[in-house]
């Protein structure tokens, strides 16, 4: 489901909503193909039911067309507390965008969207939504609510984001993560959106990121980590054989090399971390997601639908 399939091409980022629902409509509306089958015309207005629950709002007209049991929904019912988290390091800003781009071709402005297109899918669904972003400091944060004057300023701090002039500003994922599980005091869904990059504090930081993701699963949160990167440049190390400069974004070390010098060992000690990522997050229950800046974002919806579905 590309999104030049889908939608007309907006770069500017003021239409944030719009380009928004366009991706969950032009979603919605090729859901029969999917394994979602019964959810397009109706799922915004009912549930999936549950056994044990009561089934005296199961919609048996329904029933009868999908062959699958919903429950009705009422206008005040909230079913779900979504908290999204945004990293906003200066990692995340990269690729740097050339005038002809989308501002949701690089990992900021892709997770900006994705952000907003789950904003509006809970919208739909009558869901509350909260926003923490962080960087090198907790920049923001707004508790579950489903309000449209709630959901209509989560969309200005996401904006403001794409905004802001980019400064360098290192990652404390970790120390966030505990300061964000802290918070959530009421069970919810809890979706992340990060590049994975901590800038070293001497420790063992790859302990020390397990342990804040598996804080963040207490209360018995449902934790899913979408994994965001430039999969051409940071995951295949795709350059040609130039001499290059590499700056890292968050320190502004420098390295001067040929990239066919350090490719093979680059991606071998990337592809290593990755499988060590998503091993650790299913020995925790956390969903790990690896999604690319030219992917779609049919990936994301579904599973967050799924995910949903299993969050009883």
């Amino acid at each position: 489901m590309k999104i030049e399939s889908q939608i007309e091409k907006i770069s500017s980022f003021q239409h944030l909503e719009l380009l928004a629902n366009q991706v969950v409509e032009g979603f919605i509306s090729g859901m029969h193909k999917s394994p979602f089958h019964g959810f397009s015309a109706e799922f915004a207005e009912h549930k999936v039911y549950n056994a044990g629950e009561s089934t005296k709002h199961i919609d048996w007209k329904l029933f009868a067309k999908t062959d699958r049991l919903f429950t009705k929904r009422f206008e005040e019912e909230t079913n779900l507390r979504c908290h999204i988290i945004v990293d906003n390091s200066s990692s995340m800003h990269y690729p740097k965008l050339k005038g002809s781009q989308n501002f949701f071709e690089n990992k900021i402005g892709f997770s900006v969207l994705a952000a907003a297109v789950l904003m509006n899918l809970l919208k739909k669904q009558r869901d509350a939504v909260g926003l923490s972003v962080f960087s090198d400091k907790y920049e923001y944060y707004a508790p579950e609510k489903g309000s449209d004057r709630h959901h209509r300023m989560i969309l200005n701090a996401l904006e403001g984001l794409l905004i802001k002039p980019i400064i360098q500003k290192s990652t404390d994922t970790v120390t966030f993560l505990h300061q964000i599980a802290e918070k959530s005091h009421r069970r919810s869904m809890i979706i992340l959106f990060t590049d994975m990059f901590q800038t070293s504090s001497g420790i063992d930081d790859n302990e020390a990121l397990f342990n804040a993701l598996q804080h963040l699963k207490h209360n018995k949160h449902k934790v899913v980590l979408f994994h965001v990167l430039d999969k051409k440049t940071e995951l295949n190390f795709d350059f040609d054989n130039a001499p290059k400069k590499f700056i890292d974004l968050e320190t502004g070390e420098e390295v001067a090399v040929f990239a066919d010098n350090v490719k093979q060992k680059y991606e071998k000690q990337v592809q290593s971390y990755f499988q060590k990522l998503a091993l650790t997050c299913s020995q925790n229950r956390i969903k790990y997601i690896p999604v690319s800046v030219d992917e779609s974002f049919e990936k994301i919806l579904i599973t967050y639908l799924v995910e949903k579905q299993n969050f009883g």
